[in-house]
């Protein structure tokens, strides 16, 4: 008669997998997704029903605020391809100096507010240019995080609801980026 051996170290192994950090980070997705499903169905709502409608409605609002985005990106490519960035860069050099921004800088500053992927593009120049722990390099990461792309979210957040006055958001957001540039240009020099 035989004996049924349990390989502790297999088991043991199988639980660290399951229970790992990266195993749930990777289920998240499914795990939200299971429970608004359980939640629904306990609430009696039509779940796929409004799951159907809800994309149906999230595709027309592509299609209503995708010739803001194609007009956006095409002025960027423009503007950036034509080299008029490097003339404003040398036009603004001398009063970019006076607030401590590198002159180097300002073309992510100028694009970061136009475009996520574009800044990011700038970024990438700037970190190969001057490598990533020279005090360029790591005052251009953080405006990169600490600044938003302004006119891209207003364009697809105020064109997707059909608002066309958009008030003081605009000169807010402007603010609240100018003063994180300063605030980023203040860290970097106390902290590097």
């Amino acid at each position: 008669m035989g004996m049924i051996g349990i390989d502790f170290n297999s088991v043991l192994s199988y639980l660290k997998t399951i229970f790992s950090f990266d195993y749930f980070i990777k289920s998240i997705i499914a795990i939200i997704v299971l429970s608004v499903v359980v939640y629904g169905k306990i609430k009696g709502v039509k779940v796929y029903e409004c799951f159907v409608e809800g994309a149906k409605d999230g595709l027309s609002i592509c299609v209503r605020i995708f010739p803001y985005l194609l007009a956006m990106l095409v002025a960027i490519a423009v503007f950036r391809e034509s080299k008029a960035l490097d003339y404003f860069t040398a036009l603004v050099k001398p009063i970019v100096q006076l607030i401590g921004l590198p002159p180097e800088l300002v073309p992510l500053v100028l694009v970061k507010p136009l475009s996520g992927s574009g800044a990011l593009g700038v970024l990438s120049d700037i970190l190969i240019k001057y490598g990533a722990d020279s005090y360029i390099g790591r005052l251009s990461s953080i405006i990169m995080g600490t600044t938003e792309t302004i006119f891209y979210t207003i364009t697809v957040y105020f064109g997707a609801v059909h608002i066309k006055k958009i008030r003081h958001t605009l000169w807010a957001a402007v603010l609240a980026d100018m003063t994180a540039i300063i605030m980023a240009i203040l860290l970097t020099r106390v902290m590097f």
